[in-house]
């Protein structure tokens, strides 16, 4: 069976899924993936260099905002 944002199992009930992979230097983007919604990826052209983050609301799940952070600029 598939589960939400391809991971290996379902989650527990009451629980939200989600999958965060870092990337790789500029060979592969960071991705965010959140009950099953893509919410960064180079696909959806939101990703940065440093860190990328995004605010979900925790009760809804509804994404507030997504940015990201360049470390390496200051």
């Amino acid at each position: 069976p598939r589960h939400k944002c391809g991971n290996q199992k379902s989650c527990a009930q009451n629980y939200f899924a989600f999958k965060i992979i870092s990337g790789a230097a500029n060979v592969v983007g960071p991705f965010i993936c959140f009950e099953d919604l893509v919410l960064m990826s180079s696909v959806k052209n939101n990703i940065g260099r440093g860190l990328n983050i995004a605010l979900v609301n925790g009760t809804t799940g509804q994404l507030l905002k997504t940015d990201a952070f360049d470390m390496y600029s200051g």
